[in-house]
């Protein structure tokens, strides 16, 4: 599987996941989330394989937390407040950046991130045949 094929395997992977989870949990998803979630699977994808073995895996789940974050604040600043589509409002929870982020979902997304890392480290061995990442916990 080429580098290409790779990106694109966990764009689809990602997206598909945190729509699933949306619909899971609110009962429907936008196709935003889709996007957004295959971006936060690369993103995170790449940073297991690049930064996987050098730092710890809490230090993974914080950055990828980070990454997530990200993702979510740039996709609500341009789905919510620019295209006016109101997918999501957080302004009602404490701690929030302008409705579209907030630190509920920043430590959700913590949590979240540690299936994800070692999701991502299964589709490497089990697809690539790669050996899986040798994490430390601190």
């Amino acid at each position: 599987m080429n580098y290409i094929t790779r990106l694109l395997f966990r764009f689809l992977a990602g997206g598909f996941a945190y729509g699933g989870i949306e619909i899971l949990t609110r009962g429907y998803s936008h196709i935003s989330m889709f996007i957004a979630g295959g971006l936060c699977f690369v993103f995170i994808g790449l940073l297991n394989e690049f930064l996987g073995e050098k730092l710890s895996f809490l230090s993974l789940m914080v950055l990828s937390a980070l990454i997530i974050t990200a993702v979510e604040f740039i996709t609500g600043v341009i789905v919510n407040l620019w295209m006016g589509l109101g997918v999501w409002d957080y302004s009602y929870l404490p701690y929030n950046l302008k409705g579209q982020i907030c630190l509920l979902f920043t430590n959700l997304w913590f949590l979240l991130s540690a299936p994800a890392l070692l999701l991502d480290d299964f589709f490497r061995v089990a697809l690539l045949k790669r050996k899986p990442v040798k994490y430390h916990a601190l």
